[in-house]
């Protein structure tokens, strides 16, 4: 099966060029064995969910863990609302769990309780019900805020003393910015203080980007695959550019492979990479 640069979302092994996903995240079994809560935050079409995502199946393949990455996004509906945002993020996660999980690592009916306190006792019963620890990755936990942001918060907060039995094991809030600069309220200047309401976390992690080699190891799965070779000095100048950014490198080799230079015998120079820069640049390309 062919495979392809991908610019659009978390990458797919089996369609798509990538790199070990977890490689620019070393310590993160480390947090998980210790029972940890964490912070990953990193610029949009930087790999965070793409790691998450491989993470999580290489810890519920282990048998040692239920791991799972669930998204908090439609909860942005309702910034002023906790009752409507929780029903929606737990509608979604019970169907995002359904998908990610086997059968026999499936939570029970969502116990909804009084607003502010679902999530807390959707994830206790869980736990409960759970034969394995839980491990879950809560992303796009900075696209809600105001009122429903601090509940969930609090709510993980309140639960994190009871894990593992009680509550996941370990958890991770995956988003763009650190928890320190999540906004209280939209459009003011109030931020959230490290020491509330979720100081539990161990560590707030940057995810890195690409390196030189890895840039090249990367454009090599092409020319594994087709033959097409990446010139040492294309694969540079890209890092140059780019500085290693894991959507502008796959972007710009996109733009060559398949539009600028789609004859396969041909190799790829340091004209094809500033021809496909120029493109990017009159066409206002950037990660979505």
């Amino acid at each position: 099966m062919a495979r392809w640069f991908e610019v659009a979302g978390p990458c797919e092994r089996d369609i798509h060029y990538m790199l070990p996903p977890t490689a620019r995240l070393p310590s993160l079994e480390r947090f998980i064995r210790q029972r940890n809560y964490f912070v990953i935050h990193a610029p949009r079409q930087t790999g965070k969910t793409t790691a998450m995502l491989a993470l999580a199946k290489e810890l519920t393949q282990s048998e040692q863990y239920a791991a799972v990455v669930v998204s908090v996004e439609v909860g942005s509906a309702f910034s002023h609302d906790i009752a409507g945002a929780e029903a929606a993020i737990l509608d979604t996660w019970r169907d995002t769990i359904a998908v990610r999980l086997p059968a026999d690592l499936q939570p029970p009916d969502w116990g909804y309780g009084a607003p502010g306190q679902r999530i807390r006792s959707s994830l206790q019963a869980w736990a409960q019900h759970c034969r394995l620890p839980i491990v879950l990755f809560i992303d796009e936990i900075d696209s809600i805020e105001n009122e429903v942001l601090i509940s969930v918060l609090r709510q993980l907060h309140d639960g994190y003393p009871n894990r593992p039995q009680n509550f996941p094991s370990s958890l991770g809030l995956i988003g763009m910015r650190d928890v320190r600069d999540y906004k209280v309220a939209s459009g003011g200047s109030g931020r959230l203080n490290t020491a509330s309401p979720f100081n539990i976390k161990v560590r707030s992690l940057t995810m890195r980007d690409f390196n030189a080699a890895e840039v090249a190891e990367l454009y090599q799965q092409h020319t594994d695959d087709t033959g097409q070779v990446f010139t040492e000095e294309a694969s540079q100048l890209v890092y140059d550019l780019t500085l290693g950014q894991p959507w502008l490198v796959n972007a710009l080799a996109k733009e060559i492979v398949e539009e600028l230079v789609t004859d396969t015998k041909v190799a790829i120079t340091v004209e094809h990479v500033n021809k496909a820069k120029e493109v990017l640049i009159l066409r206002k390309d950037t990660p979505e």
